[in-house]
């Protein structure tokens, strides 16, 4: 694992933190009176709020002082940037394609991403209150601590706001934005890998030895971090092995329990998405229906990967439940979802009733897998609160679905682009047919 890529040396010198914080809010104030100028006020939303926010934090922190030091680049940091950049540039893209204006789709991208940063940090504030003492800790991303589905519910609350300001139908933009989403999940897991956050449950005996040394997380020098001296898997084992037979060996070998590298696995589920809302597009049947593949598939394998996720800051909410009732209460909730939703566009009536009863097949098998013995006693289960936000956004995938396809009214479905495209071919075709 590689939690820091390089260090920038810096002159050991004590500054005012309000000098930095003013500097980067005058940087904000410029963007905006600029965006101003030319009159794009959709523009000016993100420097703006940039500006309020480091201009509200220089006031209330104005005696706090940042003492310069080497400047670690963090591998996390860096592919979470790697993900904006890509998925901003795909968006663009397929905005093109959709026949959308592309300055403003590109507006909208960047204030989705800006409120997403904020609604990952928020909700895994929310999440782990104790571990923050004051409103700094909050703020100090450079420590880690991000819960994607924060980020993906704040940024499609905020690009909601941003194409009704700019007057854009919010269907055509979920299908432009969510490949773009996907693509990211494949970068950025590959940086919480990286950083050896977000891991998952000790893999049994028999497991593949590649998968063992792929999930085995070490102990790094001192030093590395400002918190910690071990990857997060390493610190949890630590704690909660620390009193029995395999201390010893954790000590010996000084990394992890091989566990499942669910950062990799959720990686992979970005790919899986990607192809998915590419072959979708070859086929698209209603305008949304690429953004609603993703956003059901995702909370579908978003909360089956939970079920291997070890780490203990993703926070349980919920009813406590016998597991074997409670996950696969879930499945069926999701198999439901499906029939009502994404077995719609299914043409061949035979395969349509097949996949929604094969639908149910993940309930029944996690019932018999779950359930406990004769003489065992019941394991008590929560949802985590990923598996709560996956379950809730695709069941509303699942409605919005069924709303935007009775929409089309059994019309085959044309991209905005095509028609136009057809429109110009007649006008170019019809007097040479007149003559």
């Amino acid at each position: 694992m590689h939690p820091v890529l390089l260090r920038i040396p810096l002159p050991s010198k004590t500054l005012p933190l309000w000098w930095i914080l003013l500097a980067v809010a005058l940087f904000a104030v410029v963007s905006l009176v600029s965006s101003l100028r030319r009159s794009d006020k959709n523009a000016a939303i993100l420097p703006g709020l940039v500006a309020a926010a480091c201009g509200g934090w220089a006031a209330t922190h104005w005696a706090e002082t940042v003492t310069l030091k080497p400047l670690p680049i963090y591998s996390f940091g860096v592919m979470l940037g790697l993900s904006l950049v890509v998925a901003w540039f795909l968006t663009l893209e397929l905005s093109d394609r959709e026949g959308m204006p592309r300055e403003p789709m590109g507006n909208t991208t960047v204030f989705a991403m800006f409120m997403g940063i904020v609604g990952a940090r928020a909700l895994y504030v929310l999440t782990n209150l104790d571990e923050f003492q004051s409103l700094s800790d909050m703020l100090a991303l450079r420590r880690g601590g991000l819960v994607a589905y924060g980020g993906y519910v704040a940024g499609f609350l905020a690009s909601v706001f941003y194409v009704n300001q700019i007057k854009q139908p919010f269907s055509r933009w979920i299908d432009c934005a969510m490949p773009g989403i996907a693509i990211g999940m494949v970068t950025g897991r590959i940086g919480c890998y990286l950083y050896g956050c977000d891991f998952g449950k000790p893999l049994g005996e028999g497991a593949p030895a590649w998968l063992k040394a792929m999930g085995t997380f070490p102990h790094w020098p001192a030093g590395t971090l400002d918190a910690g001296d071990g990857a997060p898997a390493y610190l949890r084992h630590l704690e909660v092995f620390g009193h029995s037979e395999l201390l010893h060996t954790l000590k010996e070998t000084q990394a992890s329990l091989p566990v499942h590298p669910t950062q990799i696995y959720e990686s992979l589920v970005g790919v899986l998405l990607l192809v998915t809302a590419y072959l979708v597009r070859r086929r698209q049947s209603f305008q949304g229906e690429i953004g609603l593949t993703v956003a059901f598939g995702y909370g579908l394998l978003r909360f089956s990967l939970e079920l291997l996720r070890d780490d203990a800051e993703r926070g349980s909410y919920g009813p406590a439940m016998p597991e074997h009732v409670l996950i696969p209460f879930a499945f069926a909730l999701f198999a439901l979802a499906f029939v009502v939703g994404p077995a719609t566009s299914i043409a061949a009536s035979t395969v349509r009733s097949a996949a929604s009863v094969l639908a149910f097949g993940p309930a029944l098998g996690a019932y018999l897998v779950m359930r406990p013995g004769e003489f065992e006693p019941s394991m008590i289960a929560q949802f985590s609160t990923s598996q709560l936000i996956g379950l809730g956004s695709a069941m509303i995938a699942a409605a919005f679905w069924s709303h935007l396809r009775s929409l089309m009214g059994g019309a085959p479905y044309t991209r905005p682009g095509e028609r136009e495209g057809r429109k110009v071919a007649v006008e170019v075709v019809a007097p040479a047919e007149a003559a």
